[in-house]
């Protein structure tokens, strides 16, 4: 068997939708994402996944080009989902460019995915200043810099600077960089996906409309 084959049925052969699943029926979902949301997330914490709060985030630059990362939800409230970067990332150039994403989260001991999309806004200045400042020493002081994404020439040169970044932050402790934005997903779909071993999976989306969100069953 040649490597490409081995892989491709080492892929084959790696068991999906493991363990006691959790069943979902979508006719008791509340009225909202954000209340469901919440409860899987809450749900997915107890059943001890790791970073159940670690998500997807897809944009796409000028010309259409998609990016995805994996990154951190900050908040979740009827104002949307929100997350954090510096204006000059990728993520903030892509976002300064077409202000719209999508969020992904899977929680795979569950089987359970949501999937957001909706246009997105920048917080106000003291919501990413206090953003900041809750953030660790560490995490400040690579933010500070402002540089991520730029071709770095070794690791020496980072750490030299982000211990400098260290001990400015020691010497001025209420220091917020300049580009450091809070960003909310305000969706306008919402999407929630139960895995079952049978692959009856279960998916209900939620749809925003000026009358508030209707709720929508789709074929897996």
């Amino acid at each position: 068997m040649t490597g490409a084959a081995h892989l491709r049925q080492t892929l084959r052969d790696i068991e999906v939708f493991a363990g006691e699943l959790p069943g979902f029926d979508p006719s008791t979902a509340p009225d909202t994402p954000f209340e469901l949301f919440t409860e899987w997330l809450l749900n997915a914490l107890g059943a001890g996944v790791r970073e159940p709060h670690a998500m997807t985030l897809a944009t796409a630059d000028a010309d259409g080009d998609p990016t995805a990362r994996v990154l951190i939800l900050k908040d979740v409230s009827p104002e949307g989902w929100q997350f954090a970067s510096d204006a000059s990332s990728l993520k903030g150039r892509d976002l300064a460019a077409r202000p719209y994403a999508a969020l992904t989260f899977y929680w795979a001991p569950l089987a359970r995915q949501v999937r957001v999309r909706g246009p997105v806004v920048r917080e106000t200045p003291e919501r990413c200043a206090a953003d900041f400042l809750a953030r660790s020493a560490g995490a400040r002081a690579e933010a500070l810099l402002g540089r991520q994404s730029q071709p770095l020439a070794d690791l020496a040169e980072r750490d030299a600077q982000v211990e400098a970044a260290l001990t400015r932050i020691e010497s001025e402790p209420d220091l917020v960089a300049p580009g450091w934005t809070l960003y909310s997903v305000r969706p306008e779909s919402v999407e929630f996906w139960q895995g079952d071993k049978q692959r009856r999976h279960t998916r209900l989306v939620y749809l925003s409309s000026p009358d508030g969100w209707t709720k929508q069953m789709l074929w897996p």
